[in-house]
This record gives structure tokens, C-alpha cells and sequence, in this order.
């Protein structure tokens, strides 16, 4: 929809120089932490920022999606987003270096707007991102400094006054009562809570007597009406500062949902470089990749194994794999043969998490050459395979370096006949077969066998590997935490990287049991 006859290049402003100049340290532009992004990007920037920054926060929306999919409450959901979040989208407070501040949001703005042109091209892409951006919003508002928070909050229009001391102190009862749950849980969050672990009464009154009130009519918060946390008089609600953001939130999906209609209107008339048409459809597609850094496993030589996976023991690792692995090993193990794709997505994983390229050799040729259906001698092994699998560690040809496949490489190669085994099994089996996999890893709960089929069938695939994980070392992750460990529960992209996570429960519920 961007293409044209004649790419236009006249006038294209030469990127060799300081593009932003002119406007560093101008934070008038973003004076607030937070935005609604209701000003449009203004400046020019290179087709590499503007890949990186909506990827970058594109991973941010995923993980929130996956949280949102997996049922973390929303204090669950926040630890896990906000080491993502501090990495790759960060929005220090005022203290910082003005610069700095003033590229972080430059880069929170821009990547919005770029996110908004890849997800308002359909119902379902526009549900989403709002659904994760109305989430992200409340994650940071919660960030703020209550200075912070009065400050945007009195940037924005919306439709509300503040309630005089005179009319608070007039219906402080009723206030009281529909606030008292709101009020005993912002206290909960207070360091004085964590200290003593208990909030009296007395501390809720005067915790009223130190916060604003506003008055809005009524249906602008239906949610907090619904659930009678709100005093309503004479068709005016009145809410506490500590639950405007049930407001904000609100507004701001709505406000979200009407910017993404009138995209989806001016996408077609828009006159774009068309070499930005693969990189919205790519990032509209929601996957993304990140470069694993596991082991090594020899990718240089033939050298010594420091993971002290071989040849002869992998067999003991096959519970730490994720399903799509297990169930290479299985057709392994069953034909003593794997097509092209299974061999190489094997092969890449075992080099991930360890295994060098003189026992991955030895590890192949007893599998091919196993008694058995499939087999093969060792001079066919030899002088068919042999080359292929050394070429996989860069000993030989061009000696590149290949890298383990992560899930969206896996999920973007075509999908496995029916006597392959390759891909992805939360994509390609269907959900009778996939149900018995899951079971045969001991997922034998009706209602969380259910969960996980539902999120296969919705095409979420990496929530759904993630959740099963969760499930399958459930024990193992309350028992670290237990023992003040830290877990990580991000949402997974790839199948080292879940090996990887296993592995690290494993070693530390070794440990606990030596120590018990």
C-alpha cells in the first residue's frame, strides 16, 4: 500500500550529521514521563532507529501479552516487565542528564507512533495493542513520584474538578466508605506497611485528609461505579487521587482506539518509502527474535566440552527440553533418521546448550547407525552426513557461525509432513495429538491441559510453551523463590533459552536437597 511508480529521494535530508539538532535537551516536547502520544513524531530519523526502537518496544507489548495470557496479576506482571522495561524502553525521572532524558522519550514516542501504522490494520491487531499499551501505561504511572502523577494529571483534559476541603469534610463518611478498600490498599504499598505489616484505621483517616478528590460525572468511571467505590451525588462520582487511574487508563484506551481507526483511514493515502512495508508487516506478524548466548558448544573447534554434555549422558537432559526438542529426540531415537529440517534444528539446539562438535559427531553417527529401522552403515553416515554436521559447527565450507534457531525462526520454516518432526508442536499438532504430549510431560489438570490448547488455538504459541513450563516446574520455581532465588519469568522465545531455565531449577533443587 506504500509502493510507488518512482521512489522519491529529492530532498531527503543527509543522516551523517546531528538530525536532532535543534531539539536535544528540548524537553518542552515531552514534559511529562508519561503521554497520551497525542502530538505526532515532528523530526527525522534513520530507517535503523526505526526498526530498533519498535522492535525494542514491540518485545516490551509481548511480554506484557504473554503475562496477560499466562493470568499474572498485575503485581506479578510489573516485576517481570520492569527489568524489560528499564533495558529497553526506559523513562528515567527528571534527575537525570536532560539529554538523556530527552532521547529516552524521543524513543518512547516514536516507536508508539511506528507500532500504531504495524497494529491498526485489523480488529484483532487494534485489540491488542491497546490492550498491552493501556497495560504498559498503567505499569509506568505507577512509577511516578506523586508530584509526578499531579503534574500529568493536571496536563490533561479531562472533564473533572477538585473537590473542595469544605465538601470533602461534608461527606467524609461516605467517602470514606467507598474508599476505605482503595485507601487500606495504596497504604499496603507504603514502607511503613512493610515494616510493620499492618494498616490500623486511624492511619486510613488520616491518610484521607492528605489526598485531593475529584468530582467528574459519573459515567466516566463505570468500573469504579460497577464495583461501589465511588461516592455518587446528584449524577457527579468522586474519586480519590489514589483511583484516578482506573480514569486516565480508561481515557486512554479510548483515546487509543479512536487514533488507531483514523490510521487505519490514512494508511492507504499515505506516501512512505516502501522500504518500510516489510519492516510494519514483520512487526505486525508479533514475533521476535534475540540472539542466544549459551555455551558455545564448540563453534571453533573440536576443543574441550566445559557444559559436560556428551554424547553418552544427553539422554539424561532430555526432560529440560522444551516439547518441539523432545520430540526431535523421540523421532530420532524411534527412525534412527531425521529429514534436512529436523537435523538441523536438532542439531543447532544441542550445539546451544553444550554439546562440542566431536561428541555431537559421535552422537549422530550412533544414532544413524543404530540397529534398527532408519539405519545406515558408517560408511553411508560418513559420506552423506558427516560433512553436514561438522558444516553446522563452522569446521567447514565458509566456517560460519550458526546460532541455535529461536522460536521465530522456527515458527517462519514450513511446517513438518507427516512423517517429519520438525517445527513448532504448539503450531503444527493438533490438539488431540498435542493434548497427549502435554500429558505424557505430566500435564494431567483438565482445566490447565485447557489453558494451554486454548492459547495453541489462538496461534499464541510461545505464551503457551512459557505456560507450560510454568506448569511442568511449578515445584521447582516456588521452591527458589522460597530460598530468596531470583526466577526468571519472562515470557520464552526460544528453546535454549528454556533449557537454560530448567537446568538452573534443576541445579538449585540438587542443592536444597543436599543442604536438607
Amino acid at each position: 500500500m506504500f509502493r510507488k511508480v518512482k521512489r522519491r529521494v529529492d530532498g531527503r535530508r543527509n543522516f551523517d550529521g546531528d538530525i536532532s539538532k535543534g531539539f536535544v535537551d528540548d524537553l518542552t516536547r515531552y514534559p511529562h514521563r508519561l503521554s497520551f502520544y497525542r502530538m505526532p513524531p515532528l523530526e527525522e530519523i534513520t530507517l535503523e532507529e526505526f526498526e530498533t526502537w519498535a522492535i525494542d518496544r514491540l518485545k516490551v507489548l509481548l511480554e506484557i501479552e504473554s503475562c496477560q495470557s499466562r493470568g499474572k496479576s498485575f503485581k506479578e506482571m510489573s516485576s517481570i516487565v520492569l527489568p524489560i522495561l528499564d533495558k529497553l524502553l526506559p523513562l528515567n525521572p527528571p534527575s537525570k542528564e536532560s539529554s538523556s532524558l530527552y532521547q529516552e522519550r524521543k524513543k518512547d514516542h516514536y516507536s508508539h507512533f511506528i507500532l500504531r501504522l504495524a497494529f491498526c490494520r485489523s480488529e484483532e491487531l487494534r485489540s491488542r495493542f491497546v490492550k498491552a499499551e493501556t497495560a504498559l501505561f498503567r505499569i509506568r504511572y505507577q512509577l511516578l513520584s506523586l508530584q509526578e502523577q499531579r503534574e500529568f494529571v493536571d496536563s490533561i483534559d479531562l472533564p473533572w474538578e477538585e473537590v473542595s476541603d469544605e465538601e470533602r469534610d461534608r461527606f467524609r463518611d461516605q467517602l470514606l466508605r467507598c474508599s476505605y478498600g482503595s485507601i487500606r490498599s495504596a497504604l499496603m504499598q507504603t514502607v511503613e506497611y512493610q515494616r510493620t505489616q499492618h494498616v490500623t484505621d486511624e492511619q486510613i483517616s488520616g491518610y484521607m485528609d492528605t489526598v485531593k478528590f475529584y468530582r467528574l460525572p459519573f459515567e466516566y468511571v463505570p468500573e469504579l461505579v460497577s464495583t461501589r467505590q465511588t461516592f455518587l451525588h446528584k449524577g457527579y462520582a468522586y474519586v480519590g487521587e489514589f483511583q484516578r487511574l482506573s480514569l486516565i487508563a480508561t481515557e486512554f484506551s479510548n483515546f487509543l482506539v479512536q487514533q488507531l481507526q483514523a490510521t487505519m483511514r490514512a494508511l492507504p493515502t499515505l506516501d512512505e518509502d516502501d522500504r518500510l512495508v516489510p519492516v510494519l508487516n514483520n512487526l505486525s506478524k508479533g514475533y521476535v527474535s534475540i540472539d542466544y548466548n549459551g555455551y558455545g558448544g564448540g563453534e571453533d573447534s573440536e576443543g574441550e566440552n566445559s557444559s559436560g554434555i556428551n554424547a553418552e549422558n544427553i539422554s539424561q537432559f532430555v526432560s529440560d527440553m522444551p516439547l518441539c526438542m523432545q520430540r526431535l529426540m523421540e523421532g530420532l531415537q524411534m527412525n534412527h533418521h531425521l529429514r534436512y529440517g529436523g537435523r538441523q534444528e536438532l542439531s543447532l539446539f544441542l550445539k546451544g546448550i553444550g554439546l562440542n562438535a566431536e561428541e555431537a559427531l559421535k552422537f549422530w553417527q550412533q544414532q544413524f547407525t543404530a540397529a534398527g529401522p532408519g539405519s545406515m552403515t558408517m560408511e553411508k553416515f560418513n559420506k552423506e552426513y558427516r560433512y553436514n554436521f561438522r558444516h553446522s559447527y563452522g569446521l567447514e565450507g565458509g566456517h560460519i557461525r550458526y546460532k541455535p534457531w529461536d522460536c521465530r525462526t522456527i515458527l517462519s520454516k514450513p511446517a513438518p509432513n507427516k512423517s517429519e518432526f520438525h517445527g513448532c508442536p504448539y503450531r503444527d499438532l493438533r490438539r488431540g495429538e498435542l493434548s497427549f504430549q502435554l500429558q505424557k510431560l505430566g500435564l494431567v489438570d483438565d482445566t490447565r491441559l485447557g489453558e494451554v490448547l486454548d492459547l495453541s488455538e489462538k496461534g499464541e504459541y510461545q505464551t503457551a510453551c512459557t505456560k507450560v513450563f510454568e506448569l511442568v516446574n511449578r515445584d521447582k520455581i516456588d521452591s527458589c523463590l522460597k530460598q530468596g532465588l531470583k526466577v526468571d519469568e519472562s515470557s520464552i522465545v526460544h528453546p535454549n533459552q528454556y533449557f537454560d531455565r530448567s537446568r538452573y531449577l534443576d541445579q538449585h533443587a540438587e542443592i536444597e536437597r543436599a543442604g536438607g
